[in-house]
């Protein structure tokens, strides 16, 4: 195995300003990527993590975009274009997420879930693959998927069949590009230990300064993804050492779809109560005060949000 399995690369990545996307990025300079962009919201974050991978020795740019926007991907593939004229990699890290079920999501809720977690995914590998193709060269792109596309918690409707599509979105993309030389992965991720995941549960569940042990200890393996290792992954998949694999969905979680027990949902999942009175609800976890997240999901008290982004 190369230490710089990215040697000469220019990767591109969405959320890159913190939690999965930020380590990615590092992760990718480490690994020899040349240039790497990161897309974000917040420019004091996106800033540092730039400073840092130009410490690591890369060409690092930030461009500052709102991904809820239709003209979001065009305008952050010509910044990238301009800056670097060729795209290696490109990695789908940023995602909305709001809360809602079959009683209580919105078509604005819906609306704006799909815009951020599929329509810009599909736009950004439009414009990345017309640049890939244009230069020639092999590329990969890898979606950051989750768990809750398989149909996730009762409380997670939008994001939940938002993720579902990426997952036809990504083998779609792989059949079609495949002559290309265009590679198109899925990581469909759990529970992961973010910044903004302890933000979450802080905030908007109410969960003490221990809830990350009391979550631990409740999983199988005793902690939740550390998002150093799922960026050795997306790496993995980005670079040639994943060979011509495409067209994959990889579940990175501590559960096994079909395994075990058949789920049957509880009164707390049905909320009837909820459902009387029109207010949304939340579910507990098997830990008492986090509430169980498939990937890095928050609750944002009506706001939208992207995961691994600010």
């Amino acid at each position: 195995m190369s230490a710089r399995p990215l040697d000469g690369k220019v990767i591109v990545v969405t959320g890159g300003t913190q939690g999965l996307g930020a380590a990615t990025a590092r992760l990718a300079a480490a690994r020899g990527a040349t240039g790497v962009a990161i897309v974000g919201r917040n420019a004091e974050r996106g800033g540092a993590v730039v400073a840092e991978l130009q410490a690591a020795g890369a060409d690092a740019l930030f461009v500052a975009a709102e991904l809820g926007a239709p003209a979001a991907a065009e305008q952050i593939m010509v910044r990238v274009d301009q800056h670097f004229g060729v795209v290696h990699g490109l990695v789908n890290a940023a995602a909305a997420t709001e809360r809602g079920g079959i009683w209580d999501t919105t078509a604005p809720m819906l609306d704006r879930t799909l815009a951020v977690n599929v329509r810009t995914p599909l736009l950004l590998t439009q414009a990345a693959a017309r640049i890939m193709r244009r230069e020639g060269v092999a590329a990969s792109i890898v979606n950051i998927g989750s768990v809750s596309g398989y149909g996730g918690d009762v409380f997670l409707l939008p994001y939940a069949v938002s993720k579902g599509a990426l997952h036809a979105l990504t083998r779609n993309v792989a059949f079609a590009l495949m002559r290309d030389r265009i590679r198109v992965n899925l990581l469909n991720l759990g529970w992961m230990d973010t910044p903004g995941e302890d933000v979450t549960q802080r905030t908007y569940h109410g969960a003490g300064g221990d809830w990350l042990a009391r979550a631990s200890a409740a999983q199988p393996l005793g902690r939740l993804i550390d998002p150093v290792e799922a960026a050795r992954t997306i790496c993995f998949l980005l670079s040639e050492e994943s060979g011509l694999m495409t067209g994959a969905v990889v579940d990175f979680d501590q559960s096994v779809l079909g395994a075990g027990s058949a789920s049957k949902p509880t009164a707390d999942d049905v909320w009837p109560a909820a459902a009387a009175s029109g207010v949304s609800g939340s579910r507990r976890s098997e830990v008492d005060g986090p509430v169980r997240h498939a990937g890095e999901e928050r609750a944002c008290g009506g706001r939208t949000e992207r995961t691994s982004d600010g």
